[in-house]
């Protein structure tokens, strides 16, 4: 027997999106952090689990997908005609679908734009996918490492001399990806309030990624931005732009890149350039420069280093772990990390002064509230009963 899920504290959604409703059709990745934003900032956001998800039992201690945060669920069995019309149930109220299938997944399920649209003419449908919904590649498979690959934002993380370092997983799937989708959704539910009218929003890994982008594809148009991998201004290439190991085999990290947080981080550290030292925005010159600095910040320790630039424009911080940066003065003043439903993870973002977003509840199990919410939506105990007996919800 499965453990019914724990009471829930009722509190107030907060938030400037306190007006918007979101259905999500359940996936990974990009797609819940796209509706994890819109919850942060007090959407509504219902989350369509998978009918064979629903745990059998619910393990000890606090959820352990935070990506999932602020939201209820409900458990459907997509591919029977019952659940699909419980779907089309929860859209047709919906001010926005959230989806992250490949292309043509829905549109089998009977869940595609026509048919949400047909229902609901103002929802506003965002798609999730890497490739996009068009093109040559659309079908295929991939992730987060592919997708940045192919805009070329792979080929420039790295050092000189070295192959490329994927940056996790936050250039595609969040920064590219999820963060692209919530944009995109909330740019056109203003639309269709003013309109009535609801569209698709295309929002393809390999867009975003390109977009984050832009400033370098600036740089190198002007001339700015000539080297190699590791050989610029913001990659490693620059001296001033760079994280050097200190003594106690951790690290800092200088941003010293206008001339008079360069002279300030020059002042507090004691760096002595040699007296033939050129121009330092000389990049033939920044490598021995570089040598310099590392010997430099091997004689103290990190913590040293950071007490000596102290409060000053030198841009010198000090690279934190993840529990130290949980615990660092300034982002525990700031409430940058919070404890929320026993776990610490990092607060909704932006802030708004007047209509603050919160963590609204903690992520649930899939089904946590498949009958609460199909009461809500109009179906009544003995609907509701008949379909879980079909297997249509759990």
């Amino acid at each position: 027997m499965m453990s019914l899920p724990p009471e829930e504290p009722v509190v107030s959604p907060s938030g400037p999106l306190t007006s918007v409703l979101v259905v999500e059709l359940a996936g990974i990745g990009p797609g819940p952090f796209a509706a994890m934003m819109l919850a942060d900032m007090g959407a509504t956001v219902i989350r369509v689990d998978r009918a064979g998800a629903v745990p059998t039992e619910r393990p000890d201690g606090p959820h352990p997908d935070m990506l999932n945060r602020g939201r209820r669920s409900i458990a459907v069995d997509l591919k029977s005609s019952a659940g699909r019309d419980v779907t089309l149930s929860l859209i047709e109220n919906a001010d926005v679908l959230i989806e992250g299938f490949r292309p043509g997944v829905t549109e089998r399920l009977g869940l595609g734009p026509a048919d949400c649209l047909g229902r609901n003419p103002r929802l506003v449908y965002g798609r999730m996918t890497g490739w996009g919904q068009t093109g040559p590649m659309s079908q295929f498979a991939g992730h987060d490492v592919n997708y940045i690959a192919l805009t070329g934002a792979l080929h420039a993380v790295g050092r000189a001399g070295e192959r490329p370092v994927p940056p996790m997983n936050l250039v595609g799937d969040f920064g590219g990806g999820g963060l692209m989708l919530a944009f995109g959704v909330v740019a056109a539910v203003l639309e269709a309030r003013m309109s009535g009218r609801g569209q698709v929003v295309d929002a393809a890994m390999v867009d975003g990624a390109s977009v984050l982008t832009t400033a370098i594809h600036g740089l190198r148009s002007r001339g700015i931005w000539t080297g190699g991998r590791g050989e610029n201004l913001l990659d490693t290439g620059a001296p001033f732009y760079e994280v050097y190991e200190c003594a106690d085999g951790k690290y800092v990290a200088i941003g010293a890149i206008e001339p008079q947080f360069y002279a300030e981080l020059v002042r507090l550290t004691g760096y002595q350039e040699q007296p033939d030292d050129p121009d330092r925005m000389d990049a033939d010159e920044w490598p021995a420069a570089k040598e310099r600095w590392t010997r430099l910040f091997l004689t103290r320790g990190r913590d040293e280093w950071v007490t000596m630039a102290g409060s000053s424009d030198a841009c010198l911080t000090p690279v934190l772990d993840w529990d130290e940066a949980a615990s660092h003065p300034h982002l525990v003043a700031r409430e940058t990390f919070i404890e929320h439903a026993g776990v610490v993870q990092p607060a909704p973002a932006p802030r708004f002064g007047a209509t603050p977003g919160r963590i609204q509840r903690p992520a649930p199990y899939p089904g946590d509230h498949t009958d609460e919410l199909l009461g809500e939506t109009g179906f009544d105990a003995e609907a509701i009963a008949a379909l879980r007996a079909s297997g249509a919800v759990r």
